[in-house]
């Protein structure tokens, strides 16, 4: 089971207010609802401002209500403000309600509400919010225990004291994560993990705007969202069998080219399996700089170190 709360909070009673956090809210929900192919993902709750009055009490009984029970995955998602008390040196989450910093639900206090809840397996936070980096220092516990227990995962728009800046219709980094989960970080065999999400978010910003911060603490990623593999997975399954070592070459010569005299109507089926592994470097021609080239030479070509990797899973079944 995987369940996901997300928060977004436009309307604030006594301090400014926002404009795409509900969108934000909502959008991320939809993406994370189905995979690619329809199959259902996460189960969500969605609470936005437009809907409902999310004050602090609200909010905290529904952190709670996710952190509790047993499930594989739970997912908060907060887009709203956020806050940092300088008198505790601690980041906090501004509910609807705020009026100073003893309203705020302080991110220590969530982090230690995900660390206990030891009947879930992975625990993933993700903040779109001024201040929200803060999330991934020691001092947001009020222990000596480590920040980022065991299964979880923080990922954050900004570093602490930076602003969490809006676009057009969403967030800058919820319209990023959004890029990302629709198929932009997906690895070769369609699946988004947390940190493939950052790396696409910290790759897409320049060194001048906010920065993301990312903190896990968990022995395997899991994948938030499945789309269509890069490459198909029988495809994949035949990179053993076409190089019986990582180091071996498979050998190419002018039968494999469809425009040759010589071609086989079999090795042409291969040759354009092969090239698909090569568009997404897995595969490399040998002493050529296309493929073309080398079945046309008769050179060969062989697996780069990505395309190892994944011969290697083949191997060990994982898919």
């Amino acid at each position: 089971m995987r369940k996901g709360l997300f928060i977004g909070i436009n309307d604030y009673t006594h301090v400014s207010r926002l404009s795409g956090c509900s969108n934000d809210a909502m959008a991320m929900a939809s993406v994370l609802k189905t995979d690619a192919n329809g199959d259902p993902n996460f189960k969500n709750i969605v609470l936005t401002s437009a809907e409902d009055y999310l004050s602090r009490a609200k909010l905290e009984d529904q952190i709670r209500e996710l952190f509790s029970g047993d499930c594989n995955v739970a997912l908060l998602y907060f887009a709203g403000h956020g806050g940092f008390d300088a008198g505790t040196d601690e980041g906090m989450l501004i509910p609807q309600d705020y009026k100073n910093a003893k309203d705020g639900i302080r991110i220590s206090d969530i982090l230690n509400w995900a660390t206990k809840a030891t009947k879930i397996k992975n625990k993933v936070i993700i903040l779109d919010c001024c201040q929200s980096g803060s999330a991934g220092e020691v001092r947001a516990l009020r222990s000596e225990s480590s920040v980022v227990g065991e299964g979880m995962t923080i990922l954050t728009a900004c570093k602490k004291e930076e602003p969490a800046m809006e676009g057009a219709q969403h967030g800058v980094f919820t319209g990023l994560l959004l890029q990302a989960l629709h198929g932009g970080a997906a690895n070769i065999l369609g699946k988004i993990t947390p940190g493939s999400l950052y790396s696409f978010v910290d790759n897409a910003l320049d060194a001048w705007e906010q920065r993301p911060v990312f903190k896990t603490n968990v022995s395997q990623f899991i994948s938030l969202r499945e789309v269509s593999p890069l490459i198909p997975k029988e495809i994949l399954r035949k990179l053993p069998d076409w190089f019986g070592e990582a180091e071996s070459v498979f050998p190419l010569d002018p039968s494999y080219e469809p425009t040759e005299a010589t071609f086989d109507p079999e090795h042409g089926e291969v040759f354009s399996q092969l090239q698909k592994c090569n568009r997404h470097s897995l595969i490399e021609p040998v002493d050529a700089e296309h493929m073309y080239y080398a079945a046309l030479h008769s050179t060969g070509c062989r697996l780069t170190a990505l395309g190892a990797y994944y011969r290697e899973l083949a191997i060990k079944g994982h898919f």
